[in-house]
């Protein structure tokens, strides 16, 4: 018999479909030679400190840094968690060889092979990898399935990060709360959390610190076009009339004038980070919940994997460009003009030089159904979009640039002017949202001058403030987490900076969602600001290596290196042993700083409040009988509470009902009372109800009545 360990329930019953192992069990799918079963994402974690002994149980600064003699790991302590492993304990013991069929990535590698050592496995393992969960896939994956050594180094990278991030996490937490935090908060650091929050602080404080200042610029109108002083920006309004006086007695002459033909390069497809950027910017969705809404279009099959890097493809998925494209009848408009001649490869879109685990985010031949929510609809709209821009030919443009004088005062226009839409054909209906923060004096249409051409002109004025720098959102967070604080435009040179980001793509949007719960940093509008604790927190850290963007992207670079074998893992956690060490004797024999909480109560508040929830929600779910089929307990997921044998049962209950998101609480009491307390929000519901109590109908249906 061969055991199937998928990462979620969902996705088994995908591949147990296509290996036709139909015949639900407890916990698991069986026919055909095959079991399949599944965890629900992380069943192992890392041992926690008074694990390796009952003196670490109580935080004590003379007792760090705490470096256990070896890692080990333990089941999550949770009952579903518990009796899900026997399950799989079992049939890794009775069976012939065991395919890992865990999240195409590193963070599933882990995953998988923590639970595979901790159920002692000696059989024979071979790796499941696929891109996407169409039926084809599934089937091509498990026609090439490879040795699991050949992932080796990426379990090892896996592990090598979360070892990492409990040395680091662990002793500087401790460290900094008992040395700083007066027994009223945890100071918590983390190894990409604490040099994320560092540039928002840095930020703020640029912020902050900025004087803004009076302006003032000539400016002259000739033949309806605005020209700008070519001179520097004048400081007081005396200079600045004195130089509209000057202007109103010379003449305009023109010194210049230049069309230059260019061409504006197609859109990169969509990684991980650049389609949370785009969501961001277009909708405001936050990092988490796009990763949430592309993670149930991978689910439901409609796109490919969605947690990648890379904005490239392999150059064997070339032949299947045109089926996809095909396949994608509601944007058929679009994509017939490129049917009708080969598909280009361009090296701009495939290069396998530049792919490694998977490719970039690209829809499936599966195309969406009408069930999706609107977020998932406008996510794909933004990949099937993308997808299709990048086979359109090049935008040709035309910059048109302009030079005249005033007297001895240069002055200078441009325009540019689209001559052949190509890729922009995709966004034409889009116009409106194309970006909008370039120089207006950009989009006037320029008229033909001669040089020498001279005539009556308008001098102006205009008066300005200088701006302070601009806060980070979640978009251009985002973007400086993957250069490592650097400020890059360029897509290329942002490519190649990505090995050294912080974090990972997968991660960053965990990271950003940690900092917020902390009451690190709070949301205005769109705007990311750092909190005074959280200001004061990064002040307290003196040591660069914690909250340097630059340091912990060179981390990040050994940790690739690790997964590309050029790297040992042991040596990275050798460095960062011995860097724990050394922070811990420098902060111990270090002077205390008076460490004043601007958040104090609601810190410790939330605290108390939401520890107890967490470790209640862990043990309620999985002890809930299902109310529907009372044989089995219910189990939640990203996006719903159903029940364990779903399968068969069919019983679940969405946490987005009718346009609202749902509390953990409020799901609980529909589950066990069979309805909510009143509730407002609702947006999608067919009846346009805005308010009403959420029932569950005998035949376990969802209303609002």
């Amino acid at each position: 018999m061969k055991l199937c360990i998928a990462e979620k329930p969902s996705v088994a019953r995908d591949i147990a479909k296509v290996l036709g192992a139909t015949m639900p069990k407890q916990g698991y799918m069986e026919g055909n030679g095959y079991c399949v079963t599944w965890t629900f994402g992380h069943l192992c974690t890392l041992k926690e400190p008074h694990d390796y002994g009952p003196q670490y149980k109580s935080w004590n600064l003379f007792l760090l840094p705490i470096i256990p003699p070896s890692f080990g790991i333990k089941l999550i302590p949770n009952k579903g968690v518990e009796n899900q492993f026997k399950v799989i304990e079992k049939l890794v013991s009775e069976c012939d060889e065991v395919i890992n069929c865990g999240d195409a990535g590193q963070e599933g590698e882990l995953i998988q092979r923590w639970v595979l050592q901790k159920a002692k496995c000696d059989k024979p393992v071979q790796r499941l990898w696929i891109s996407s969960l169409t039926e084809e896939a599934i089937k091509e994956g498990f026609q090439k399935l490879k040795p699991a050594e050949d992932y080796k180094n990426l379990y090892l990278a896996g592990n090598a990060r979360a070892i990492g991030d409990w040395l680091l996490g662990i002793n500087a937490t401790r460290l900094f709360t008992k040395k700083f935090g007066g027994n009223k908060a945890v100071l918590s650091i983390g190894r990409v959390q604490t040099p994320t929050l560092a540039m928002l602080v840095q930020r703020q404080k640029e912020i902050d610190a900025f004087s803004t200042e009076e302006y003032w610029e000539l400016k002259t109108k000739y033949r309806d076009v605005i020209f700008n002083a070519a001179i520097d920006r004048l400081k007081t309004l005396d200079r600045a009339e004195k130089g509209l006086e000057y202007l109103k007695v010379n003449p305009f002459e023109i010194v210049s004038f230049e069309i230059k033909e260019g061409k504006e390069k197609n859109p990169r497809l969509f990684d991980l980070t650049g389609l949370q950027v785009e969501a961001n910017k277009k909708y405001g969705y936050s990092a988490d919940n796009t990763l949430k809404y592309i993670q149930s279009l991978y689910e439901k099959k409609h796109v490919t994997y969605p947690r990648v890097d890379t904005t490239y493809l392999s150059e064997s998925l070339y032949p299947k460009i045109s089926g996809i494209l095909q396949s994608m009848v509601i944007y058929k408009d679009l994509i017939s003009p490129l049917l009708e001649q080969p598909i280009p490869k361009s090296k701009a879109v495939f290069d396998d030089a530049k792919v490694t685990d998977h490719h970039a985010i690209i829809p499936t031949e599966v195309p969406p159904s009408q069930n999706l929510t609107r977020e998932e609809k406008l996510i794909y709209d933004l990949i099937a979009k993308r997808f299709i821009a990048v086979f359109y030919p090049e935008c040709k443009i035309s910059n048109t640039l302009v030079e005249a004088k005033v007297g001895t005062i240069p002055f200078k226009t441009s325009g540019k002017q689209i001559l052949e839409p190509g890729w922009r054909t995709v966004y034409a209906k889009d116009a409106k949202e194309e970006p909008s923060g370039k120089d207006k004096d950009e989009e006037q249409t320029i008229p033909e001058f001669k040089v020498g051409e001279s005539g009556p002109h308008e001098p102006i004025i205009h008066q300005g403030k200088t701006s302070p720098p601009k806060p980070y959102t979640e978009a251009t967070l985002l973007r400086a987490m993957e250069t490592a604080g650097k400020q890059v435009d360029d897509e290329e040179l942002r490519e190649m900076l990505k090995n050294n980001g912080i974090g990972r793509p997968s991660t960053r949007a965990n990271i950003i969602e940690t900092l917020f719960k902390r009451k690190y940093i709070e949301k205005k509008r769109k705007n990311l600001i750092a909190t005074q604790t959280g200001i004061q927190l990064i002040d307290t850290i003196e040591d660069e290596l914690l909250k340097s963007p630059e340091l912990t992207g060179e981390w990040e670079l050994k940790l690739r290196k690790i997964e590309s074998g050029e790297y040992e893992a042991n040596q990275f956690k050798d460095e960062l042993i011995q860097m724990v060490t050394e922070l811990t004797k420098k902060v111990v024999d270090g002077k205390a700083k008076a460490f004043t909480l601007h958040e104090e109560k609601e810190e410790v508040k939330e605290k108390k409040k939401r520890e107890p929830s967490v470790k209640k929600e862990l043990q309620t779910w999985e002890d809930t009988q299902c109310p529907k089929c009372k044989q089995h307990n219910l189990m939640k997921g990203k996006t719903a509470v159903g029940c364990s044998d779903f399968k068969n049962c069919g019983f679940k209950v969405s946490f987005d009902i009718f346009g609202k998101k749902l509390s953990d609480k409020q799901l609980m009491d529909l589950v066990l009372k069979g309805k909510t307390s009143k509730l407002k929000g609702f947006t999608t519901h067919p009846e346009n109800l805005t308010e009403g109590i959420v029932l569950l109908s005998p035949e376990f249906m969802v209303t609002l009545s």
